[in-house]
């Protein structure tokens, strides 16, 4: 089974990301952005669902650190900011795609699963 880390400091929001993958695909949490650059690098999941706005490091930044070490890791950036600057500046720090919040949950699996292939 697939391995996601979702990067995602809002307990509720991270609640409804378990709630969609549960079936699918095995999922782990960090809650900041540090947590997920330390999360992705040792426990090497397949895809990372990346907030963008968290503490200690945001997501982008969080991004940018684990491309460097993992270039062919899919990230997909999760924000609940839709303007097409946040689309720009997630797709500069080297995330493959973007859903914005709230999550849809057909598009969300839909999105995974192109990567995942």
């Amino acid at each position: 089974m697939k391995r996601i880390l979702v990067a995602e400091d809002n307990d509720s929001n991270y609640m409804l990301m378990s709630y969609i993958l549960k079936k699918d695909y095995e999922f782990f949490r960090a809650k900041n952005g540090q947590e997920a650059v330390e999360k992705a690098l040792v426990e090497k999941p397949d895809l990372v669902l990346m907030d963008i706005k968290m503490p200690v490091m945001d997501g982008l930044e969080a991004t940018r650190v684990i491309k460097a070490q993992v270039p062919d890791l899919p990230i997909i950036a999760l924000t609940a900011n839709a303007f097409d600057s946040d689309r720009m500046a997630a797709r500069e720090a080297g995330c493959n795609d973007f859903l914005s919040k709230p999550v849809n949950a057909s598009l969300c699996l839909q999105t995974i699963k192109k990567h995942l292939e």
